[in-house]
């Protein structure tokens, strides 16, 4: 499957939230080494569709890429130091699960995913297929944004392809 093809079943279900100004927000603020929040997020959720593809899991597909796309919805650059953004690593999840439940109805799968996808930093493991493989996704793209691997060639993909369009 093609990287165009993840974007299509990313749009398919996650385009109002591609649209927010939530993602505008996420533009703007440096997630790991040049990646932006939105790049990060978006390239997660590829790599949730990945996982699940390659390894036929069953999922429930628009849960998986709603709730991977508002994992890191917590909405600041939390590199930028503040009283408030002490422990960024622990306590995202729960801001970015407020910040979404503002704006969309999650179910219990987009919830949980958001909640436990920090695990093991947080001490709860994630309950569904979904948020386990969010979980997994996370620590890949975290670890290949932190580190360069593929860097470029991942930058050049998402800054090719007009996810809008």
């Amino acid at each position: 499957m093609k990287v165009v093809k993840y974007f299509d079943i990313i749009k398919k279900y996650g385009q109002d939230i591609l649209e927010s100004k939530g993602m505008k927000i996420e533009k703007l603020c440096v997630q790991h080494g040049s990646f932006s929040v939105y790049e990060h997020s978006l390239f997660v959720t590829s790599m949730c569709i990945v996982i699940s593809k390659k390894l036929r899991i069953k999922v429930n597909e628009r849960a998986m890429v709603r709730g991977a796309l508002l994992h890191d919805y917590f909405l600041y650059d939390w590199h930028k130091p503040t009283k408030q953004k002490k422990l960024h690593g622990f306590k995202h999840p729960k801001i970015a699960l407020e910040n979404a439940n503002k704006e969309y109805f999650l179910g219990k799968i987009e919830q949980n995913m958001i909640l436990r996808h920090m695990f093991p930093l947080t001490p709860k493991p994630p309950k569904y297929r979904e948020a386990v493989i969010l979980c997994i996704s996370d620590k890949i793209c975290a670890t290949y944004e932190t580190v360069g691997g593929f860097k470029n060639k991942i930058v050049r993909i998402f800054r090719r392809v007009d996810i809008n369009a």
